[in-house]
């Protein structure tokens, strides 16, 4: 459910697919009333990502609590009436490729001067200048190239995964504006933003020259997968104190291990980790899931269920922190998204919005900026913006 932080801030979005609009739906979560503009006949791209009557899941989860302005940026009128809605806006925020908003006439320096509050965030693939900028750019390409699929990913055998968010930077830019009372540019990228993201791990490069790879991460932190008696996984993560694994071998019945020098240091561990996994594995082909974090539990074990996302949303804790919410669309009925990632005390909440249909506050956007019925029918008829059909 959204809250009011940011109940008076109004967020332009000419973005598509998942940076753009994961960033304004973080805003949105925190109250910001967030305008996507959206070229028509079609709109967002991402709406059509997976098969659904009128969006797909993927496109609902990053465009709730937003209103749908279907545009056309190409036509003089379409770019008008979007450049009055940012003189009035306070951040606007675009993923364009490099150079498309300056084509459009919506770039930052023509933007800076029709609002001198405005805070301007741009996201790239690899940068707005230099020798990748002009490159065609996915999440994939960002994780591949900032070395984060290196350290997530067995090579012979390479799977995705990722996201990304500007919603920080234009935040601190928002705080910024209060002290300064003028906008600002927020740039970041797909490269930059993941290569940030894993900075503790490059910082162990930069400093020793070694290479990290997928192992690396989970040796240094001790934490091994097993499979149960039942074939369902579980964690455990041993790295310190000390006592955390003396505690975990007094559950599996090995505390034999202690005095081997094979295991007796945090050193010895992470150079033999995968003769530890060896010798553990087979302990735990002797008891369920359940009866093994029961066990670990009572013996104060870092340990914890691997999780399938049916078992993640129907687990109590999940549920009592009440991170599923759901909402009625009109047209798709009950629909249930995942909540923002934090919590708010004494801030009031709203019901979360379903997503728009394409186009579905066209024609109340347009009212408040003074169009008259008539001249919104008439911009429709020229295939300049789109009216969502009831």
């Amino acid at each position: 459910m959204p809250v009011h932080a940011l109940a008076d801030i109004t967020v332009i979005e000419c973005s598509t697919f998942v940076t753009g609009p994961y960033a304004a739906s973080l805003l949105a979560d925190l109250g910001a009333r967030v305008i996507k503009i959206e070229s028509p006949p079609d709109g967002d791209p991402y709406r059509y990502f997976a098969a659904d009557a009128f969006f797909s899941p993927n496109f609902a989860h990053l465009n709730r609590n937003k209103e749908s302005l279907a545009l056309d940026l190409k036509s003089d009128r379409g770019k008008e009436i979007c450049v009055d809605l940012i003189k009035k806006a306070d951040v606007f925020v675009e993923n364009f490729r490099p150079g498309t908003a300056e084509r459009l006439g919506l770039g930052y320096e023509a933007l800076r001067f029709v609002n001198r509050r405005l805070i301007y965030c741009s996201i790239s693939a690899f940068g707005q200048t230099g020798p990748y900028a002009d490159k065609p750019g996915f999440d994939t390409l960002g994780q591949a190239m900032s070395g984060l699929l290196s350290v997530l990913t067995d090579l012979d055998q390479p799977e995705v995964m990722g996201i990304l968010s500007a919603a920080y930077g234009i935040l601190g830019a928002l705080l910024a504006r209060q002290q300064t009372g003028k906008g600002s540019k927020v740039e970041t990228s797909l490269l930059q933003a993941t290569l940030s993201f894993i900075g503790e791990t490059a910082a162990g490069y930069l400093r020793t020259g070694r290479i990290p790879d997928r192992l690396a991460r989970v040796k240094n932190a001790h934490a091994f997968a097993f499979l149960a008696k039942d074939g369902l996984p579980l964690v455990i993560h041993c790295s310190v104190p000390e006592k955390f694994w003396r505690t975990f071998l007094k559950a599996v019945g090995r505390v034999d291990l202690a005095g081997d020098d094979r295991f007796s240091t945090r050193e010895a561990r992470k150079a033999n980790y995968a003769l530890r996994e060896k010798e553990l594995e087979p302990s735990f082909a002797t008891r369920t899931r359940a009866e093994w974090l029961k066990r670990f539990e009572a013996n104060d074990v870092p340990a914890a269920p691997l999780y399938n996302m049916a078992e993640v949303v129907s687990d109590p804790q999940v549920a009592h922190l009440g991170l599923v919410e759901e909402v009625e669309h009109p047209k798709m009925g009950k629909l249930k998204f995942v909540g923002p990632a934090v919590s708010f005390a004494n801030l009031s909440r709203e019901k979360i919005k379903p997503p728009p249909l394409l186009g579905e506050q066209t024609a109340t956007i347009l009212a408040e900026l003074g169009y008259t019925q008539a001249a919104v029918e008439e911009l429709a008829e020229q295939g300049i913006v789109k009216i969502a059909q009831s």
